[in-house]
């Protein structure tokens, strides 16, 4: 079973603090590499990360779909020979 990536500390700001200071509350994106609660009125309101974060966050999201998937196909029996898979690459390469 695949583990999933949880912060241990959840970084909750208010959003004056990108009112005030953008700049800074953007340095607090980069250096988290994490996702950052943004607060209004002391009511959670968005979630924010910097796009390199977010980008990591997809791709991993995409890898852990695939892999699912994958563990149904094994688990439904649709197993592909060795041979068969070599073969269709190398077709796929020839054509490229």
């Amino acid at each position: 079973m695949s583990e999933s990536r949880i912060p241990n500390v959840l970084t909750v700001k208010p959003s004056t603090a990108i009112r005030t200071n953008y700049k800074k509350f953007s340095e607090l994106f980069h250096q988290t590499e994490e996702s950052v609660v943004d607060t209004n009125n002391g009511e959670n309101d968005l979630v924010v990360m910097s796009h390199e974060a977010f980008c990591r966050r997809e791709a991993w999201m995409r890898l852990q779909m695939k892999l699912a998937l994958a563990d149904q196909q094994m688990a439904e029996g649709k197993l592909v020979d060795h041979e068969d898979v070599m073969k269709r690459l190398q077709e796929r390469i020839a054509h490229e």
